[in-house]
């Protein structure tokens, strides 16, 4: 079934700006990024082929190449690009350091005790 004919609250884009990016579900996100499906699949659909492709597991999708992606009917190298580019977005952040005025007070008083007792 084409995203279009969805019940408005049931689209993707349209639900993310009413509900809120935690009310989507994987396949939603992951839609919303491809942007559309093929001729036989919308956007939805083609999402939940791939995920479940990967056992609906972010990090297995994060393993293939665009290559991979590709071998889906509807996606493209940009598509590809644009997938595993999200993904990368997402695998930064992970691992982004927290900025020391987010960090409790207990944490850093931890910190300041390791820091002048063993002068790491």
């Amino acid at each position: 079934m084409a995203i279009k004919l969805l019940a408005e609250d049931d689209r993707p884009r349209e639900k993310f700006l009413q509900k809120g990016k935690s009310s989507l579900s994987d396949s939603e996100l992951l839609a919303i990024i491809m942007g559309s499906g093929n001729r036989e699949e919308d956007a939805l659909e083609l999402a939940r082929k791939i995920l479940a492709s990967v056992n609906n597991s972010w990090h297995q999708l994060s393993l293939l190449s665009a290559k991979d992606l590709m071998k889906f009917k509807g996606i493209g190298e940009s598509k590809a690009i644009s997938i595993i580019s999200a993904l990368e977005i997402g695998r930064r952040r992970a691992v982004q350091e927290i900025p020391e005025k987010q960090l409790s007070g207990t944490v850093m008083m931890l910190m300041w005790f390791l820091e002048t007792r063993f002068l790491i």
